[in-house]
């Protein structure tokens, strides 16, 4: 059981690391320096966008549920 997890857990962890770095930079820090505050923005945010936010969302949940199990399973084996 504890492999189904590890696995889980480093397969939603590549996921958020993917979706983290296709979000837009929102102006400022890190995304400004490599040149993220050169475009500017068409004002809102796009139906992508959108999806994009409901995927980190999603796959965030799911390995915040795999950590917590695999360290309930290490903890009472």
């Amino acid at each position: 059981m504890t492999v189904l997890f590890t696995i889980v857990l480093m397969i939603t962890s590549f996921l958020m690391i993917v979706l983290v770095l296709l979000h837009k930079g929102r102006g400022g820090g890190l995304s400004d320096m490599f040149g993220g505050g050169v475009s500017t923005s068409l004002g809102g945010s796009s139906v992508a966008e959108r999806n994009l936010d409901r995927y980190t969302i999603g796959i965030g949940i799911i390995w915040f549920a795999s950590v917590i199990a695999l360290g309930l399973l290490l903890a009472y084996a």
